[in-house]
């Protein structure tokens, strides 16, 4: 593991970039004009940047958001989110028809078809007690202890549902606020003994996902020459090590006090390398934030 200061230090070695967005590119309020500038610069240097995110969402509607916070569009090619892989894999039937949705009014567009799929599964969102399998986008309400589902899921297990997960985060900083993500729910849900399927880093079907993104770009990359770049410890480095690509943890956000950064400065070597090796997710470099 080697600490930088700066993207420009190692991404020559790289012709593309998964980028994470929250925590990495913005905080889900405004953008980060140091990471920006890294990301146009590298491009103009020849690389690609792919975004690769958790959220439950399409391409199109992350790209919305993306300019209304005003992130440029010059700072990256194309977008591959858990959004997009989950909505394919309920279409196919991956939880059943009638579905019990878990999330936020926002999110109701993850039911808006696909016209890229053949013959999909027509999807009936019903009550729990109809229901044939879950689709969480996240909680109901973000800011409230995840276990108060605990019932719910409890009578889900019990009926041998599976949850489609479409978003693996357990948590994001949305500004100063933290708020959980459909993966807590995932999580208590999976360590009630019910099955969640994930679509989202850290498994595969998102880096499926990218590969077609870069394909559709006429693009195709050695993994050697990809570098995954997050702030998530449970979900961009294990995926990157899954991948057997190289990554790059931003250690000033989720884990700034468990790996000593400073609001602006390089981590703390020794209590990063602790936490790690505590997460048991190990990334190749190490950066505060990215610039």
């Amino acid at each position: 593991m080697q600490i930088i200061d700066r993207l420009d230090e190692i991404s020559g070695s790289y012709d593309v970039l998964y980028v994470d967005l929250w925590g990495t590119v913005h905080n889900g309020v405004a953008p980060f004009p140091a990471a920006i500038a890294a990301l146009q610069a590298y491009r103009q240097s020849g690389g690609l940047v792919v975004l690769l995110t958790n959220a439950p969402r399409s391409r199109a509607e992350v790209q919305v958001h993306l300019e209304s916070m005003g992130v440029p569009g010059d700072m990256w090619d194309t977008i591959a989110t858990s959004g997009d892989a989950a909505r394919a894999a309920m279409f196919t039937g991956a939880v059943g028809q009638k579905v019990w949705f878990v999330g936020e009014e926002q999110d109701e567009p993850f039911f808006a078809p696909m016209k890229i799929l053949e013959n999909p599964t027509p999807i009936e969102r019903v009550e729990l007690k109809d229901a044939e399998g879950i689709v969480c986008t996240g909680p109901f309400d973000p800011l409230a202890d995840p276990a108060l589902l605990r019932p719910q899921l409890m009578m889900a297990k019990q009926m041998g549902l599976k949850l489609l997960c479409a978003n693996p985060d357990i948590e994001v900083d949305v500004g100063d606020v933290r708020e959980w993500c459909a993966g807590a729910l995932a999580e208590i849900y999976t360590e009630m003994g019910g099955e969640s399927l994930y679509f989202g880093k850290p498994f595969p079907p998102i880096y499926d996902l990218a590969q077609r993104r870069l394909a559709e770009l006429g693009r195709s990359v050695d993994k050697s020459r990809i570098l995954a770049i997050g702030d998530g410890i449970v979900t961009d480095i294990p995926g990157a090590m899954g991948e057997d690509i190289d990554s790059l943890l931003i250690t000033g956000g989720l884990f700034a006090e468990e790996t000593g950064t400073p609001p602006a400065g390089r981590p703390d070597l020794i209590k990063t390398e602790a936490f790690v090796t505590k997460e048991q997710a190990f990334p190749t470099f190490v950066i505060g934030r990215l610039e």
